[in-house]
């Protein structure tokens, strides 16, 4: 999907991808689901920053407001998440996606449940 995890640090994490014609929709716009994948991507390694090692998440809820469409022209996109609050099962975390020309393209809000992974 031509996305690229571009930094992290504790309780937040940026994303940045350029849409092209693999993401198209059938008419020719792209497809929601790569800003989704985007803002999914942003709010979930934001989580993941603060975890303790053995530890997993896995995605709730996601909820995306779609401000303004992204098409070729669009240029690079960059999703950047953070956390709203985390306890030891639930994290809040929220992320927006701007185009190159810094335009607010789709908001995000995200419920991550908190897990020990097997050993």
């Amino acid at each position: 999907m031509n996305i690229d995890l571009v930094e992290v640090t504790r309780g937040t994490a940026i994303f940045e991808g350029e849409p092209d014609g693999s993401v198209f929709n059938p008419l020719g716009s792209v497809h929601g689901g790569y800003a989704a994948t985007l803002l999914d991507s942003a709010c979930g390694v934001a989580v993941h920053s603060q975890m303790r090692p053995g530890q997993g998440y896995s995605t709730l809820e996601l909820k995306i407001a779609y401000h303004r469409g992204l098409s070729e022209k669009s240029g690079r996109v960059r999703a950047e998440g953070r956390i709203v609050s985390m306890g030891r099962r639930v994290a809040f975390a929220e992320a927006t996606l701007h185009h190159s020309q810094n335009k607010l393209c789709a908001t995000a809000t995200s419920t991550l449940l908190i897990f020990d992974l097997p050993r």
